[in-house]
């Protein structure tokens, strides 16, 4: 019993190997990324030359074969360096996730060993300007026109757009049905007819490209669908359920990294002839961000064997999971920017740049606020475990 809660060997070696590629390959640039607000090339090049840039994909497919788990591990080091970075790892396991739940053999042994080699990333397509949480509300069309389908519509907050090689698009093919009117999709980048908007100005994660996606007639072969017309939508909902997950281990990994740089901070920053870290009102918020962010890793973690294995409570562990870690990782690089003081709210120090980028992880694959209504519904249902 006394191993029940402990990472296995095989997931402490991942965290420590993982870790050494953040702290060489990525944080280095890290406050550059931000300030220039572009694509993270550095990470993407040292996560894809150690297999970290796409954990998931199953082996067969040339894929590391990481389990849940590991991948968290993975999403969680590398936002602790570097939020945006981790948007490359999460994103595509976003992206190719509905692949692997419910797409056809043809379209898994086409598109998730590409994925895996590093021949290119997936994004994920659900979002539009008017259908945000009521992802029902969408009005990309794709219209069947003999062994092809044309796609007509604007995808919108699709990350690390312009960047990615393929996109995973949820569209309406019968708009009769409302969510079994809707289908997924691959297409790509090169497909005539797909262009994008120009970069949203956001307050966080800059280095991580958020654009539109046009798609004007995009003509695709319908062996590019994903599974059966009109399972699109309980495909994305099933992928969020896997990917809140993701969503939670980034804001571990952020918080972490606050919590990391501030503990060091008091202790060598000293005010009235005394290290700061001695005074007891700091230390009761030290004690408070450790303990926290210790909650929701271990709710996260909790979170991911439920992914892993698929359990019936999943949807309400990644909603909780998601909610509960997003909320520490603002409190708690909030608190680390008040513990460095005036040099926390300058861009010199890398907490302010850790506040504005967890600020994200309470707003998207789902709003915490939606994330509620969520947990609710399972709550209400009986669907929640013990253990």
């Amino acid at each position: 019993m006394t191993e029940m809660f402990a990472l296995s060997e095989e997931h402490k070696a991942i965290r420590e190997a993982v870790r050494a590629v953040a702290d060489a390959k990525i944080a280095p640039f890290a406050a550059q990324v931000d300030e220039e607000a572009r694509f993270p090339h550095e990470a993407n090049t040292a996560l894809i030359a150690s297999d970290f840039h796409a954990p998931h994909v199953p082996e067969q497919y040339g894929g590391a074969g990481a389990d849940a788990l590991a991948t968290v591990i993975v999403i969680e080091e590398v936002a602790r360096a570097c939020v945006s970075s981790s948007l490359i790892p999460a994103v595509n396991k976003l992206g190719s996730l509905p692949v692997m739940i419910s797409g056809s053999e043809e379209v898994k042994s086409y598109y998730l060993p590409k994925l895996a080699s590093g021949e290119g990333m997936f994004s994920y397509c659900l979002s539009e300007p008017d259908a945000g949480s009521d992802a029902m509300g969408m009005k990309t069309r794709a219209v069947r026109e003999g062994d092809e389908f044309v796609l007509n519509g604007v995808k919108r907050w699709i990350t690390n757009a312009g960047e990615s090689e393929y996109y995973t698009v949820m569209a309406v093919t019968d708009p009769t049905k409302r969510s079994k009117g809707i289908s997924a999709f691959v297409v790509e980048k090169s497909d005539e007819g797909v262009s994008f908007g120009a970069p949203e100005k956001k307050l966080g994660i800059k280095g991580s490209p958020t654009r539109e996606v046009y798609l004007d007639n995009v003509r695709i072969p319908a062996w590019r669908m994903i599974g059966a017309e009109g399972t699109g939508f309980s495909t994305a909902m099933k992928t969020l359920d896997h990917t809140r997950v993701t969503i939670a281990a980034q804001a571990v990994g952020v918080a972490q990294g606050a919590l990391d740089y501030a503990l060091g901070y008091v202790q060598e920053r000293k005010q009235f002839g005394t290290a700061i870290a001695e005074f007891q009102g700091l230390q009761f918020m030290i004690a408070d961000m450790g303990m926290k962010v210790e909650a929701a890793r271990q709710i996260t973690y909790a979170a991911a064997g439920r992914s892993e294995r698929g359990d019936k409570d999943l949807t309400f562990f990644g909603a909780a999971a998601k909610a509960f870690a997003s909320d520490v990782a603002m409190e708690v690089t909030t608190n680390a920017v008040q513990l460095l003081g005036g040099y926390g709210y300058t861009r010199d120090y890398p907490v302010e740049r850790m506040m504005r980028d967890a600020k994200i992880t309470q707003i998207y694959e789902g709003t915490n606020q939606v994330q509620r209504i969520v947990m609710a519904r399972q709550l209400l249902a009986g669907i929640q475990s013990t253990l």
